[in-house]
């Protein structure tokens, strides 16, 4: 690892060695998911963690899990 990274990068790096997502990293840290979410960003554009992605927001809902989801409510 670099040894020229700032503190919170060293942090960040050393975090990733397990999967993380930057929520939790973000918790971890006590730094605001916006800074983390800018941070992660700038490492795995240098290599220095991998990034994996996940549903975006604008990803339609699974509508059966929704409903199993429902149902199993409403069987409470």
């Amino acid at each position: 690892m670099a040894s020229n990274l700032g503190f919170e990068r060293r942090s960040i790096v050393r975090l990733c060695r397990d999967v993380q997502s930057i929520a939790e990293i973000s918790v971890r840290l006590q730094l605001p998911l916006g800074v983390t979410r800018a941070l992660v960003g700038d490492l795995a554009d240098e290599g220095l963690v991998a990034v994996y992605g996940s549903a975006q927001a604008a990803d339609p809902p699974d509508l059966a899990l929704l409903q199993r989801v429902l149902d199993g409510l409403h069987r409470i």
